[in-house]
């Protein structure tokens, strides 16, 4: 069993490559449905189960830092259920910051990885799992230009646009990374493997991460 970390430039075509790689090797995809079904087989609550990663991540602005830097912001509400003083179940309501929801996903990311056979795209994946042998960190990128071609094309938005929607996501995921797991995303000793999809298509490129694969120390001893 292995487990696969993505990280992924915005446009680069990273999640069409763990789709194709879980086709290709029968893995999971790691997705809030997955997360509700390892909390639940591995006896984790799955009550108020919140996906938090880069994509849901915006980057802080001016007044955020100068009034709030130390205050998590609130990412979700959180539905329980506790009983009151007659002994009757009754909804409870709480609100979910940052750090928590970080904390729920590395518990995720981490039951996931004792699982095993699961591609894990974002979310701090190759830091949760940075001294795992039997887990391969692939990064995947491409030039400026190809990725704002991309996003112009599969949204349909003008290439100007496009450009900002990619420096605005590619600063939040960066962002995200460092304030959460201190890493430079872009650092590449985080990774085995870095794909450029500006000149690879996205098929040899989910070529690659599969054969990667079968040279972990896991593959090879099975």
């Amino acid at each position: 069993m292995a487990v696969i970390t993505i990280s992924k430039q915005y446009g680069s075509g990273g999640n069409e490559i763990a789709a194709r790689v879980c086709e290709t090797l029968g893995y999971r995809y790691f997705d809030k449905r997955l997360m509700a079904q390892v909390a639940s087989e591995t006896g984790l609550s799955e009550s108020g189960i919140v996906d938090f990663s880069e994509d849901d991540y915006k980057v802080r602005n001016f007044l955020d830092l100068l009034f709030g830097a130390s205050t998590p912001r609130t990412v979700a509400q959180v539905r329980s259920w506790k009983e009151d003083t007659t002994g009757v179940m009754v909804p409870e309501v709480k609100p979910l910051d940052e750090n928590q929801a970080i904390s729920l996903v590395q518990s995720i990311i981490k039951a996931s990885y004792k699982q095993g056979n699961v591609v894990i795209v974002g979310r701090g994946g190759q830091a949760v799992l940075k001294d795992r042998l039997d887990a391969l960190h692939v990064r995947i990128q491409a030039s400026l230009e190809t990725r704002r071609w991309r996003i112009h094309q599969q949204e349909g938005i003008d290439l100007e646009f496009a450009h900002d929607v990619v420096i605005e996501r590619d600063q939040a995921a960066a962002d995200y990374l460092k304030r959460f797991y201190g890493i430079d995303w872009a650092d590449s000793t985080l990774y085995d493997l870095v794909l450029n999809t500006g000149k690879l298509s996205l098929e040899a490129a989910a070529h690659l991460v599969v054969n990667a694969v079968k040279y972990l120390p896991s593959a090879q001893s099975s």
